[in-house]
């Protein structure tokens, strides 16, 4: 090899020599500037919340300025694909809930990323959804309501809030559990379905709990039962629907966690698991998110496992009810 060969080669090994040795400081300073927390809805939401009091908290415990995006459409996929196409340094970050995180991809094809396009970081909090009936059903309780849909089927229908949202899943799933057929009728949100509700104009509808408890408590729609195995704290006297013996299966919730992109650097990931861990022991965020109708996730959830599990159970609904954009 000539000199200048040596020369040539030496100095090419020495700048990524250099390189390496920058990649590893910027991991071991990490964070050393504002972090963002993309939420893929409009501010107001559940969603929103857990980004919103997630990102005060992991500001105090990282010490930088943590900061929420929020960037509406396609049910939160338009910034979970944000941050699937991010840098993965740990400063673009995703709180997301099932919908777009596990969900989207099952139901539309138009979503491109997949669960490998992402670090799990850590599960935030879950809430079930809640079944409710309309004033104008005379439906009270979870019984009259099969009996109703079972000698009457395809002559009432449910609303949710979109098409392959978690919400039209946890209908399908009742329906499929209880052997009833009723037409799912989608909404642009939660608005729009509580103003048919009242208005008398369908007879049910999902609801995540949080969104669904000022109309519960105000007496204007029958909270049914929730979806989760049991009760939720903040409505002890709705009973869970797998309290009845036809519906023993349903189990099925609203869960939120953070998310950062795929290979995200193994020292980057440990400072935010801690951080997260740390933040969910908050007495403030506890409340905040207690009082939605939220429960804070356990700890040392196996995360691959978890998204593993969950994508199976919505995969068998996507398939019953035949979903697909």
């Amino acid at each position: 090899m000539k000199l200048t060969s040596l020369y040539r080669f030496a100095g090419v090994a020495a700048l990524a020599s250099l390189a390496l040795v920058g990649v590893a400081h910027a991991q071991a300073d990490y964070p050393n500037k504002p972090i963002t927390i993309v939420v893929g809805y409009p501010p107001g939401g559940s969603t929103d919340l857990n980004g919103r009091v997630v990102a005060a908290e992991l500001a105090k415990k990282l010490g930088v300025s943590v900061v929420v995006e929020n960037i509406g459409g396609a049910g939160g996929a338009i910034g979970a694909q944000k941050v699937a196409n991010a840098t993965p340094d740990g400063y673009t970050l995703l709180v997301g809930a099932n919908n777009e995180i596990a969900i989207s991809r099952l139901v539309s094809a138009s979503v491109k990323y997949t669960l490998k396009d992402f670090t799990p970081i850590g599960l935030i909090a879950s809430q079930p959804m809640v079944l409710v009936a309309s004033a104008k059903t005379g439906v009270k309780t979870t019984d009259q309501f099969l009996s109703l849909a079972k000698t009457n089927p395809g002559r009432f229908s449910y609303g949710s809030s979109g098409v392959g949202t978690a919400l039209h899943l946890a209908g399908e799933m009742i329906k499929e559990e209880a052997g009833i057929f009723m037409t799912h009728i989608p909404y642009r949100g939660v608005a729009p379905l509580t103003n048919d509700l009242l208005g008398n104009n369908i007879e049910f509808g999902v609801y995540v709990l949080s969104s669904g408890l000022p109309q519960i408590k105000a007496g204007k729609v029958v909270a049914l039962g929730t979806t989760e195995k049991k009760r939720s704290h903040v409505t002890p006297d709705v009973p869970a629907l797998a309290e009845h013996p036809k519906l023993k299966h349903i189990d099925i919730s609203s869960w939120f966690a953070l998310m950062g992109p795929a290979k995200l650097p193994a020292p980057v990931l440990a400072k935010l698991q801690k951080a997260l861990a740390d933040s969910l022991q908050s007495a403030d965020l506890r409340k905040k998110l207690e009082d939605s109708g939220s429960a804070i996730a356990p700890l040392n959830v196996d995360m691959n496992k978890y998204l593993a599990d969950e994508t199976a159970k919505y995969q068998k609904i996507v398939d019953f009810a035949k979903i697909r954009e």
